[in-house]
């Protein structure tokens, strides 16, 4: 970092990537934000800056060794941070900088035996909520919130009917009949759709959300908020707004299903907005998309997979607009990927068995190459234009453009 690039950060001030502090604070309090930073998605601590932005400078002897020694003493797994001074910064005044980069841990603070975890919430370091340490845990990869159990339920939450047409009919396995649940319970704890316990064996969060009666009784997250407007920007007066809610996967594997699961409802309410019926060259009747229905199925089946569960308190958003659609995914993108290498192809799945799943169906697309192999193309076929896909604080949106009729 040069002078000029320390400068310009330090008049820009305080954000969710920059803190400023005396380096007369003691080595807990210093850890706590360089875990806090890493926790989140990395930033830098400028040593000798106040609040105010005014610079006082180093003062501390050695202060490189006692960086060093807080992220190997106060750190757990340590942190081994990115050191540099900045001298001369306001006359002879002195800045140290000590940048971490985003953890592939979860880290904490170690002091007095106990251990801590802190998160970045805009300019303040605190510590982090259990539903918070959990979404940590899941970004690292360290825990699979899809086959954690879901206190309450039991196997008479899942439906059995989908569960024989899944097993017997999608895999084309030998499975119980419908009536016998002791039967239904070491198939289904194999493959991770119940959790074995104790006494009970709860479902899974995954279960729940393929196979369950009524998922939204247990993760009211679950499910997709369809709305319509009239204009190109969100309209308390809309058109028509559908609460789309079920079981992730239809019952009937063939030809029209006996109940829909979430594609098929959420295909209904596109098929009123975004389609019309026509006349080709011959007289038949076939039906014309503002957008291809297999672009909006991908990308919708993709959010229902790979979407944040963690995150309790919203659903997916499914929003048609005059001239475009958006489907808003709730959570940042898994594992590392962004835009470029989705549209690269890269591959990761936050909820493996979802994917799997729904794969299984013949919903997604096997290679999980939907967006480069499926969606890019289509549009571009269908009226030359791009997906749009936008990364926000704690969401993610792919947004299509509409074929305006004539």
């Amino acid at each position: 970092m040069t002078k000029t690039e320390l400068l310009e950060i330090i008049a820009n001030g305080e954000n969710s990537g920059i803190e400023f502090k005396r380096d007369t604070i003691d080595n807990r309090a210093l850890a706590k934000e360089l875990v806090a930073f890493a926790n989140f998605d990395g930033g830098h601590l400028l040593l000798g800056v106040e609040d105010d932005a005014s610079v006082s400078g180093i003062t501390r002897d050695n202060v490189e060794e006692w960086v060093m020694n807080a992220c190997r003493d106060k750190i757990r797994p340590e942190l081994i941070p990115y050191f540099e001074i900045i001298r001369n910064v306001d006359g002879d005044k002195s800045v140290a900088v000590v940048s971490v980069n985003r953890g592939y841990d979860v880290h904490q603070l170690w002091h007095d035996n106990h251990r801590t975890y802190y998160i970045r919430v805009g300019t303040q370091c605190r510590e982090a909520s259990t539903e918070e340490l959990k979404r940590l845990f899941q970004q690292r990869g360290s825990i699979r919130f899809e086959v954690q159990p879901i206190s309450g339920s039991s196997i008479r939450n899942l439906d059995l009917r989908r569960l024989k047409e899944y097993f017997e009919v999608v895999r084309q396995q030998q499975c119980p009949a419908i009536d016998d649940e002791s039967a239904w319970l070491p198939l289904l704890i194999n493959t991770e759709l119940i959790m074995e316990g104790d006494e009970v064996n709860p479902a899974t969060a995954a279960g729940i959300l393929l196979f369950g009666r009524t998922p939204n009784r247990y993760l009211p997250q679950s499910g997709i908020d369809a709305v319509a407007y009239a204009g190109i920007e969100k309209d308390v007066a809309a058109v028509e707004r559908v609460p789309i809610r079920g079981a992730m996967v239809r019952l009937g594997s063939e030809g029209e299903p006996v109940e829909n699961g979430l594609w098929e409802a959420a295909r209904t309410f596109l098929k009123r907005h975004l389609s019309q019926e026509m006349l080709d060259g011959q007289d038949r009747r076939i039906q014309r998309w503002d957008i291809p229905i297999e672009a909006l199925r991908e990308a919708l089946i993709n959010a229902l997979v790979h979407r944040d569960y963690l995150l309790s308190a919203t659903t997916i958003e499914l929003s048609i607009f005059a001239n475009r659609v958006e489907i808003v995914s709730p959570g940042r993108l898994p594992n590392g990927i962004n835009p470029d290498r989705m549209r690269a192809g890269c591959r990761a799945a936050r909820n493996q068995l979802l994917k799997d799943t729904m794969r299984d169906y013949g919903y997604m697309e096997h290679m999980g190459l939907g967006i480069p192999r499926k969606i890019v193309p289509l549009m571009r076929s269908h009226n030359n234009t791009e997906p749009h896909l936008i990364v926000g604080e704690e969401q993610f949106t792919i947004a299509l453009s509409r074929t305006l009729r004539s």
